[in-house]
């Protein structure tokens, strides 16, 4: 590889095909993990595994929206803040993603 290819590589930026890059589900648990950690609970937990009953708190889960709030770089509207939509890695990870497609832009 040249010096010139090598830089490329280095400066590149990480795509949808990327399978090495965390996607949204895997951040998600990273996030769930970490609060757990916390709290010194160590299991682990499926994504469709209630949270509340696996030892999440109701201050945890307030802690656990604003950390996707931070991680994902977005606002959740008051509407969405519902434990119904943190009840779970899958259903937070639904909500995350029907946030960032709202902040697409039309027409592309």
């Amino acid at each position: 590889m040249t010096a010139a290819h090598a830089k490329r590589a280095s400066e590149r930026t990480l795509t949808v095909l990327d399978f090495d890059a965390p996607n949204t589900k895997h951040r998600v648990a990273e996030l769930v993990c970490r609060i757990f950690a916390k709290r010194g609970i160590e299991r682990a937990v499926g994504d469709d595994d209630d949270l509340s009953e696996s030892g999440l708190s109701s201050l945890e889960l307030v802690n656990l929206m604003l950390a996707v709030e931070s991680e994902f770089d977005l606002t959740i509207p008051e509407r969405d803040m519902r434990p119904a939509n943190f009840r779970s890695i899958g259903r937070i990870e639904a909500l995350v993603a029907s946030l960032i497609g709202q902040s697409e832009p039309v027409g592309g």
